[in-house]
Parts: structure tokens; sequence; C-alpha cells
């Protein structure tokens, strides 16, 4: 709901994609993009109407405050006067009155809960709910030790009986290591389930089962080295989390409890957590798309599953801005084998540079060893579509390849049933095709594989197709293999494209449950 107020934040046509649905934009008038918003909230003008003041809002109250030109909105317990801000709403002002004196944390995660709300609005933050805060379960399991065992706990927010079954942990350890063991109860977990952080004496690892988040969040009670390592059990779902002592010395506990500790929530519950990743490298890919290459921290473990993406932030002219990016590989080959010892630390990004953008002009001005802060994946992408998938088509427009690529490389390697996938690539012009040669080599190489470009501003010498997409050529690219085959349709692209395909698709005859859209 409360996007932020910009052309460039995501642009128009941007092929970043943040999840399946999308949203309308409405048109701004003059003077109200991101940067005239950024300039208001540093005026100095009261934008709350308090003069300052911060005050604590009762639901009555609340509820008072439902115009627009006087419109409060409630997000995670905090208050804002979002009246100053309607006009800057690229979603428009009857989105924002949706949520008019009432708690609008609900509408605001539908949409994009990834947007930086709290630096957007500080200007207008109002104050608090008047309610009591929750207290996190404090979870004493460093009281029950037995041969350096803790016995499993329980974890303290169990969801709805229709969920999956809450998780639980113990640990043991050696003369020189610690090992955290989660037991699942999910045989299907992978290491891509699991995503550890250790900085700033919290230690933090979040697993990920279906829609919910288990998340233990110590205080270690002694010194680890950097480097952490996790590995999986198969088939009885339990994930083992290896650190290093600094010190080979025995361990009394765990360590102590943080906030939400052994919690068990829906993710949609749960913030977005960020680390800082180091800019090891960024070079041409093609003539304003290039691919970065950033490190995550040692004591980091993060792998982002296929179909999803993380967020990168920056802090434009005062403003903290996030934008969602798929991570993809250091070239399409790399993605086809798998190296002995893969390193798992870098993650790649192929951005497009909007000259007349805030965000990737600020990330390309970036230099060789400056930081990043990337989110945890999010997405809502389920490779359980592909289960006897035997004809996948893909369709892409620019960077809305980036998904395409891991989920490229999960059908040709893990689906046995696959006959066929066929990737249309709509560009402008030649110079505009990223990893034209690498797409055309894997054609050559896999005969599962087959590829077309399209171009809506050809050179007179191009030979190829042409245009924008439409119903012929969809007609003609949408062919299954056999007549009753089981079929699988993703697209990407900016907002127009996406759409326009989406409504295609449909009136040619595909089911919703056979078309995965990723949208600006």
């Amino acid at each position: 709901m409360l996007n932020a107020p910009s052309q460039s934040f995501p642009t128009p046509g941007s092929q970043q994609r943040v999840a399946s649905g999308g949203r309308s934009k409405v048109p701004l008038k003059q003077g109200r993009s991101l940067m005239d918003w950024i300039r208001l909230t540093k005026s100095g003008k009261d934008l709350t109407g308090l003069k300052g003041r911060l005050i604590e809002v009762t639901e009555e109250e609340l509820r008072k405050h439902n115009r627009k030109d006087d419109c409060w909105i409630c997000i995670r317990g905090l208050v804002y006067n979002v009246s100053p801000y309607m006009e800057y709403h690229p979603g428009g002002e009857e989105e924002l009155m949706r949520a008019a004196g009432s708690d609008g944390t609900d509408l605001f995660d539908q949409v994009h809960r990834w947007v930086n709300y709290e630096s957007m609005l500080k200007e207008c933050l109002v104050g608090r709910m008047a309610v009591k805060p929750v207290v996190p379960r404090d979870c004493r399991e460093e009281k029950k030790i037995l041969n350096g065992l803790v016995s499993r706990s329980q974890a303290a927010d169990a969801p709805a009986t229709e969920g999956p079954r809450p998780p639980s942990y113990d640990w043991f350890q050696t003369d020189s290591s610690v090992t955290i063991a989660i037991y699942t109860k999910q045989k299907d977990i992978s290491l891509d389930s699991i995503i550890i952080d250790n900085q700033d004496d919290s230690f933090r690892a979040e697993t990920i089962i279906q829609d919910y988040s288990y998340l233990i969040h110590i205080r270690l009670s002694h010194e680890v080295q950097e480097d952490v390592s996790a590995r999986i059990v198969e088939n009885v779902g339990k994930i083992e989390i290896v650190l290093k002592k600094k010190e080979n010395t025995s361990w009394k506990c765990l360590g102590h409890p943080l906030e939400n500790h052994n919690s068990f929530i829906p993710r949609k519950d749960v913030g977005l957590h960020y680390r800082e990743c180091q800019l090891i490298s960024k070079e041409d890919v093609t003539h304003d798309t290039k691919l970065f290459c950033l490190k995550l921290p040692p004591s980091s473990h993060l792998q982002t599953p296929v179909g999803q993406h993380v967020y990168l932030k920056l802090t434009v002219t005062g403003a903290e801005i996030v934008k969602p990016y798929t991570p993809v590989s250091d070239s399409l080959f790399s993605e086809f084998k798998e190296p002995v010892l893969p390193n798992k630390q870098y993650m790649y990004f192929l951005i497009k540079i909007y000259p007349a953008g805030l965000f990737t002009p600020e990330l390309d001005h970036l230099q060789i060893g400056d930081f990043v802060p990337i989110s945890s994946p999010e997405g809502n992408f389920k490779i359980s579509k592909f289960q006897e998938l035997e004809d996948l088509f893909l369709l892409a427009a620019g960077t809305g390849l980036t998904p395409m690529v891991t989920i490229l490389n999960f059908a040709l390697t893990r689906v046995r049933s696959l006959r066929k996938v066929k990737l249309m690539f709509f560009n402008k012009t030649e110079d505009d095709i990223i990893w034209r040669s690498q797409l055309e080599k894997l054609a050559f190489k896999d005969k599962r594989f087959d590829v077309e470009f399209v171009l809506s501003a050809p050179t007179s010498e191009w030979t190829g197709k042409q245009g924008h997409i439409s119903p012929a050529l969809l007609s003609e690219f949408l062919k299954r293999n056999l007549d009753e085959s089981k079929v699988f349709i993703c697209i990407c692209g900016p907002t127009p494209f996406t759409e326009q395909g989406v409504r295609l698709l449909h009136d040619l005859n595909f089911s919703k449950d056979e078309i995965h859209s990723f949208t600006a």
C-alpha cells in the first residue's frame, strides 16, 4: 500500500519483481516524485500537525482520522499521518484511503511489505498505538543440560492446526565446536530453507517451513569463529549448524534468548532481516546492464530458493530505498555444472542501470569494497509446480530474464518428466539481449531447450521475429509437446508486458494454475 512515491522506486519499466499479482499505478502530478517527497520531508514543515509531539493513539482516536485531509494509518503499531503523502503515492489516494483510520498492516503486507515505511514516513509519525507490547517468551533451555545436551524445546508460538508442525531444537558440543540441531519434522527440507547470521553478539537462524518461519535468536554464551556451516540430515528433516569455538572450553549453556527466540509464526508477520554484503566486482553485460558480484559475510549462510528474490538497500539523499532483485550466477553455464566445492558466499545480480533513476545510478557509483545490505529471500514461487511437468514455457523481457535463469537450471537438471523448455526473449535491439551467446549455446547443447528472440526495434539486418507480445506470437510459440502434456508458463518483465501477457494467456485458455507471473 505505502509504495515509494517515485518513477524510479521501482521504475515503470523495471524488470525486477516482488511477487505475483502486481498492482495498479496512477500518474503522478508534476513535482510529486520520490525526490520531491524527500525534499518536503527535509523542509522542516510540520507533516503531522502535532508540532513535533509524539502521542499514544487509542483505537477510538485512530478511527476519527479517516478523511483524505486527515488520514491516520497504523502500521505495525506505529501511527502515521499520511495526508501529506497522498499526492506522492503511485498507487493512488484510493489505495491509501482503504486503511484510513485503521490498522493497515495487512494491506501493506499484501502489496509489498519490503518498502521501508519507517524511513519514508518518519516525518509523518504521530506516535504509537496505546497497547501493551508483547513480551517475547523467555525460553530458558540452558537450565536443562544433560551431558551438554539440552532437552528439545517446543516453539513458543505454534501455528494453527492446519499449518505445519512446529519444529524443536537442541545443541551439543565437542572440545572445538558447538552443533545446533533443528528438528523440522519435514522430510523434504533443503539448505535454502535455512538462513544463518552471526553478527554483533546476535546469533540468528531462521528456518522456512512452507509459509512459516521458525527462529532461533540467541546471544551466544561464548565467542565463536567467523565461518559457519550448515548441513541437512536427509530424510529425517534435521538441520545441523556447526559453530567453531574460539576457545576450547566447555559451554555451560548455549546462550541467552533474544527477541522472538524459539518463535514459529507466519512469514508475513516476520520483518525483513538484512546483512552487509561487500561489492566484489561489476562488469558490463550489455550497454546498459551490469553483472554485480557481492560477497556474504563469512558468518552468514543464505541460498535463494528457485524463483525467489532478495532486496538491496541503499541510502539516497538521506532516505533508505530498497529494490527487489533475483540472484543469478556469474554466467548461464555455471548453473549447469556441479563444482566439487561450490562457493555459496557470492551472490550475482544482473541489473539494468537507469540514468534518470535514483537507485541504480547510486548502485553503479559504488566502489569495489563498499557494502550493500541484502535481505533474506522472499517470494511465492513453488517448485511443486514442476511435479510431472512436461512442457515449460518462459516469457521474458529485458532483465525479466533473471528469474528464468534459476528456473531453467532447475527444470533441466532436476525435473525428470520434462520434455521441452522454450524461452521467448523480448528486447528492443540486438544489443539489449542479455547472455545471447550463452542461451544459443545451451540450446545447441541441450535439445530439450529452445530460445526465440523477439525485437521491437530491430535493424534492417535482423532476420528473426519482431514486434511486441501478441496473440499471434504466443499461439505459435505455446505448442504443447503432446496434446495432453502438463504445461507451466512463467512470465516476467515490465509491468505492462507482464499484465498484457497474462491476459493473452488466459485468452488462449491457459488456467491460472498453469501461469506464474513475476511482476514489477
